[in-house]
């Protein structure tokens, strides 16, 4: 089995492996030529930014500077809008639904690095998939971390750190994130 076929599998993988860093550097390549595009070529941006993703739907926006580890993780729904400083570390999964709108300076890791000292060094790592519901916004400066999944209709508070999952229609904050009102809809 190779490295690549361990990480979808999210098994114990090597990610210094040759065929991984390889597609890593492409991406990040394509990355910067797309944090390079000017605001006013948004057909070029749009184009670029559907070339990244491994999915999209028609209506996308993400500002500028954008980065993520190999792109074909990640499937974005409908209308979806992401703020400046974006970071999708897609080493596995990373499913947004439709009308998720996320703020500046946030961060989506799907990478866990084990606690086992001579595992970490040498390079070894898994990967949890994240998994967003339709209409969820987002607040700036949040973290995701591996193995998550966000509820329809939920509200992430700025500055939050999501170490669990969360569930649908609750207005969600904190570090670590936790579920402090129901939202009616």
């Amino acid at each position: 089995m190779t490295e690549k076929e361990k990480c979808k599998q999210e098994l114990l993988y090597n990610a210094n492996d040759h065929e991984l860093t390889n597609e890593r550097i492409a991406i990040k390549d394509l990355c910067w030529e797309y944090n390079q595009l000017k605001n006013s070529d948004a057909e070029n941006r749009t184009q670029l930014i559907k070339k990244i993703l491994g999915k999209t739907k028609k209506n996308i926006c993400i500002e500028p500077n954008f980065w993520c580890d190999y792109g074909y993780n990640i499937e974005v729904g409908e209308n979806f809008y992401a703020n400046h400083n974006l970071v999708i570390l897609d080493c596995a999964k990373v499913t947004f639904g439709d009308n998720v709108f996320i703020g500046p300076n946030c961060s989506f890791y799907t990478a866990n690095h084990p606690l086992d000292v001579k595992q970490r060094n040498s390079g070894l790592e898994t990967a949890h998939s994240i998994t967003v519901g339709d209409n969820v916004w987002f607040g700036g400066n949040v973290v995701v971390i591996p193995g998550v999944k966000i509820g329809n209709n939920s509200v992430i508070g700025a500055g939050s750190v999501v170490t669990k999952d969360i569930p649908d229609n609750v207005l969600a904050v904190g570090s670590p994130c936790k579920v402090i009102k129901n939202i009616e809809n």
